[in-house]
């Protein structure tokens, strides 16, 4: 037996995109170990995931800490990895290849890329098509890739659904990252009022924030839906959008859950990147762009929304 090693550092939405390339990777190399290098915040969350068998965790810390690196360095070379699947594709996993892992079969964008083919054009083809691309080059059958199978990350979420509404429910997420203001629609607050306006009767509007977003949840008119007055986990959070009956959403990590989940629902775009990009848009996910997003109106979302609704 030996050790694959696939690099997927997060956020939420794109490994939750990269899940389909896990299941191809592992189908490929059954009879190996194939350990997962991600962050902190999703290590419980993935150990749960049935496509790897376990999860090394890579604090990210500043590349000029060298005492992190060569610790960094020295659990990883334990596991003498066969291959290495690099699907975060950063300047830092690039580092990693020449720091860590020389000699090593390296998988990656960069190794994708045919003859004459510019980086730059192949990384703005949807990230989807680009990791089947990426394990096309390996050799492994994509079968999974761009069609990802979520099941295992679902559980019965409905008796905690019980306690907070009864009925059908919008789902609301209106923040993102600090890190990304510019994914961040302002108008979310008009925009609750109005779906309750119209649409009241027959849905409830809820959120279900991120811890460091509970508080800001307090400020808009919708249930907020937590467990003993916690933000819900993964497995609780994929699983209260499978249950849901629409979604509105930045471009963040549960709009990527509900296009993959084929959920119907609405995702809104800046100019920070495109709905092809990354692969968000399915047949009942729909979305909006605005090269700024203060432009995009309250009245455009909600006609969007009566289209789908009515």
């Amino acid at each position: 037996m030996s050790n694959i090693l696939i690099i997927k550092h997060g956020s939420l939405g794109d490994l939750i995109q990269a899940n389909g390339a896990m299941k191809d990777i592992k189908e490929s190399f059954p009879n190996d170990k194939v350990l997962l290098l991600t962050t902190p915040p999703y290590v419980n969350f993935m150990s749960t995931c049935p496509y790897i068998n376990g999860v090394l965790i890579d604090k990210r810390l500043p590349r000029w800490n060298i005492f992190y690196l060569l610790r960094l360095r020295k659990m990883l070379s334990r596991f003498q990895f066969k291959k290495v699947f690099d699907l975060q594709n950063s300047s830092r996993t690039n580092f990693y290849k020449n720091f860590f892992f020389k000699g090593v079969d390296w998988s990656s964008s960069e190794t994708s890329l045919e003859k004459n083919q510019n980086k730059k054009d192949f990384d703005n083809e949807p990230v989807l098509k680009r990791m089947k691309v990426q394990l096309q080059k390996s050799s492994i059958k994509t079968n999974y890739t761009e069609n990802l199978d979520l099941s295992w990350a679902l559980k019965n979420i409905k008796p905690l659904i019980n306690q907070h509404i009864e009925g059908n429910y919008i789902l609301i997420f209106p923040f993102s990252s600090e890190k990304h203001k510019d994914k961040i629609w302002p108008y979310f607050a008009e925009l609750i009022k109005e779906i309750k306006s119209i649409f009241g009767k027959k849905y409830n509007v809820v959120l279900a924030p991120a811890s460091n977003e509970i508080e800001k949840s307090k400020n808009l008119n919708a249930t907020i839906i937590l467990n003993n007055g916690k933000a819900l986990d993964l497995i609780e959070l994929i699983s209260f959008i499978k249950e849901s009956s629409y979604i509105v959403s930045n471009d963040t990590g549960p709009a990527h859950i509900a296009s993959h989940l084929n959920k119907k629902g609405l995702a809104l775009f800046g100019s920070h990147t495109s709905p092809k990009k990354v692969s968000i848009g399915s047949n009942n996910m729909r979305t909006l762009e605005e090269k700024n997003l203060r432009d995009l109106k309250v009245k455009t979302v909600i006609d969007r929304i009566k289209i789908d609704l009515d």
